[in-house]
């Protein structure tokens, strides 16, 4: 009896060990950013905003307990939104176009594809 209970208490910390160590890292504000502007720079064409850089740009819009918001701006004044859940990563992408009132999924990422 004493084996089974010594056995029992050495396979409960074995798994509640790797529990522990296989948990992944909560996103940060700044690995947000990073990931979102890494996205964008490989996604959109820059180009345009090399004469005026203020004309496209990546900012953290809000933050919640749950996620960051965040918004690229393009150089047609069109909107991106980035719903980063900060547990998972898991990223849903919103496209608003103000000239038109037009809202659009656009659809989803996982910001850790993106983080160098």
């Amino acid at each position: 009896m004493r084996y089974f209970v010594v056995l029992a208490s050495a396979i409960m910390m074995l798994l509640l060990g790797g529990c522990r160590g296989s948990k992944t890292e909560r996103i940060s504000a700044k690995m947000a950013y990073d990931g979102v502007s890494n996205y964008c720079h490989s996604e959109f064409d820059w180009s345009p905003a090399q004469d005026n850089p203020s004309i496209m740009y990546v900012a953290l819009a809000d933050s919640t307990d749950a996620e960051y918001k965040l918004v690229f701006r393009s150089y047609t004044g069109a909107l991106t939104y980035f719903h980063v859940d900060k547990e998972s990563g898991s990223t849903r992408m919103v496209e608003f176009v103000p000239a038109l009132n037009l809202e659009t999924e656009a659809g989803t990422i996982n910001l850790r594809d993106y983080l160098k």
